[in-house]
């Protein structure tokens, strides 16, 4: 009969020893000075033997039946659950320098992070830190040897780097001590010892006040061979600027990723695989941006919206920014500096929520994010661009909804005289949102002005800014 916590917590010392039998040859030995040793008789080649579990209570009754469980394992492999254990230990007691250990934490977390993550830290190490203490023991490095390694990689300038370094020594360190091959983390004073970050410097970016000369500089760019080359890069800019994205996720847009582009409600999809952040990012096409991609998928049949010189490439990372340099602004302007501009703009107008441009930016992270409702809390539901609104199971899961709800269509959203919300089909008749009071409440804190042209995105709170005029492309508004 298996055994309870409590039979083994109280079981008392006697004068003999006595067994506690937990079944399948698992059982605790209670010795007469109080002692409790887990114990699994078992037979292996025709003999029967006996493995050590450890002491109660630091190796519990929970504990103890998962050793057993893995016993039985190996025992089903025709292995000796004793030699396995002797193995393990001769292999611990072998891997004591520093580079080996360090394959190891690496080989065990290689899993769980990006392939080309991974390749860099794993070069990292194999740079800077295994021809300084790879071959040392691991117990036998002290502090100033760290220090000194890291003081190296800082004295050519990548101050960010030796930063990562001890980062990561000191990962390897405390699984090393998890692992019982040290006993001590040498790396934890060094932090003060370190050089200071540097300020950080955001991407350079013009005023406001110039936007208007910047676009007037990208319709005129004229610095290619050839006008089709001229023609891509111009669009590229102006995409990028349109649509706020980063370079790598203009340079790799696929005809494949647009949808609905001579509807009402264009769409660019971009998969998670292709966003810094890891999850799916949609981006209303503005009236501009819609017909660049248009007039690009009529310019070519390449996979890619803004092919290269090469056949099958897109342009190349440095397309946009040379662009830049030859139009005058080397050091006053980067590609990635129009995010900067689109986050100004949007931050300096007033009307927007911080997380609102963070989403349209796709910088915001997953834990602030609200979840969109469960299929069981969206019986009996009707459908709000995109997402249900409904017979939800509480009040907290009807909140939760607004909130998506408000999050991604707030601009659309029109409080009405008695509480309830109304936001517009794809036809732009008004559709009324359930009036619960909690959704109410939460509707009437946060309303949101109309935006001034009748058009609104079902997907995002947040459009960005468009050139409405091009001979005054100063004037910005949502579209």
């Amino acid at each position: 009969m298996a055994l309870k916590e409590l039979e083994v917590k109280y079981a008392t010392k006697r004068q003999r020893p006595y067994k506690l039998s937990d079944g399948e040859g698992l059982h605790l030995l209670v010795q007469p000075n109080g002692s409790k040793l887990w114990r699994l008789k078992y037979r292996f080649d025709g003999k029967e033997k006996l493995l050590s579990f450890g002491k109660y209570p630091t190796v519990t009754l929970a504990i103890a039946r998962e050793k057993r469980t893995e016993a039985k394992r190996l025992l089903d492999q025709g292995e000796d659950p004793a030699e396995a254990r002797k193995r393990a230990k001769k292999q611990r007691a072998a891997l004591k320098l520093f580079e080996e250990i360090a394959r190891a934490w690496h080989a065990n977390r290689i899993e769980g992070l990006d392939s080309a993550h991974a390749l860099r830290v794993i070069n990292r190490m194999e740079r800077d830190v295994f021809p300084v203490i790879g071959k040392r023991p691991i117990t036998e490095i002290d502090p100033p040897e760290i220090l000194e390694m890291i003081r190296a990689v800082e004295a050519r300038g990548a101050l960010d780097i030796a930063r990562r370094l001890k980062q990561n020594v000191s990962q390897i360190y405390r699984f090393a001590i998890a692992s019982g091959w040290a006993t001590i983390d040498p790396t934890l004073g060094l932090n003060d010892a370190l050089k200071p970050k540097p300020p950080v410097r955001h991407m350079a970016r013009v005023p406001l006040a110039e936007f208007p000369k910047l676009v007037r500089a990208i319709f005129a760019y004229d610095g290619e061979d050839t006008p089709r080359r001229r023609e891509i890069t111009r669009d590229a800019l102006l995409f990028t600027l349109l649509t706020w994205v980063r370079t790598s996720e203009t340079r790799f847009a696929a005809r494949d990723e647009f949808e609905d582009l001579y509807g009402p409600n264009p769409l660019w999809r971009l998969s998670p695989e292709r966003m810094k952040m890891e999850r799916e990012h949609l981006v209303p096409l503005s009236r501009q941006a819609a017909m660049i991609v248009q007039r690009r998928l009529q310019a070519t049949n390449d996979a890619f919206l803004f092919p290269g010189a090469k056949p099958g490439k897109p342009i190349s990372e440095n397309t946009m920014i040379y662009a830049c340099y030859r139009m005058g602004y080397l050091g006053r302007q980067t590609v990635h500096g129009f995010r900067g501009l689109g986050s100004t703009w949007a931050n300096e107008a007033e009307r927007y929520k911080p997380d609102w441009i963070e989403m349209a930016l796709a910088t915001i992270s997953k834990s602030r994010l609200w979840s969109r409702p469960s299929s069981s809390s969206r019986a009996s539901s009707m459908s709000v661009t995109g997402f249900s609104f409904g017979a939800a199971s509480s009040a907290y899961s009807r909140r939760r909804i607004a909130r998506d709800i408000l999050y991604r269509s707030a601009p659309c959203i029109r409080v009405q005289s008695r509480g309830a919300a109304s936001l517009p089909r794809e036809d732009g008749t008004p559709q009324v949102l359930p009036s619960s009071r909690s959704c109410r409440r939460i509707l009437q804190r946060r309303r949101t002005p109309m935006p001034p042209s009748s058009r609104c995105s079902s997907w995002t709170p947040l459009l960005p800014m468009t050139f409405t005029e091009i001979g005054r492309p100063s004037t910005m508004t949502l579209l």
